[in-house]
């Protein structure tokens, strides 16, 4: 299987083709109660990194991505920003 870097993440979408989620019920991904289970899928993906980084990079507001939710993803901007801001 081919490994994809954070800019390929940012820039392409190929990575999906390889996501544990392919086929799976949309709901896990949109509902906070299926968080939990939509978790367990993203932590054995092997695509989870580009996937958060995709999401993190076009402002992704809704669902989980990468294994992280909305208000996770929303904190890892903010972190960002900082970071780029010192």
């Amino acid at each position: 299987m081919s490994t994809f870097t954070i800019t390929e993440a940012s820039e392409s979408t190929s990575w999906r083709a390889h996501a544990h989620c392919r086929g799976a019920d949309p709901g896990l991904w949109f509902n906070d109660a299926y968080y939990r289970r939509a978790r367990l899928i993203c932590f054995t993906c092997p695509v989870k990194d580009p996937c958060l980084e995709y999401a993190i990079v076009h402002d992704e507001v809704q669902g989980m991505w990468g294994g992280a939710s909305e208000r996770e993803r929303r904190k890892m901007r903010r972190q960002r920003r900082r970071e780029a801001s010192t």
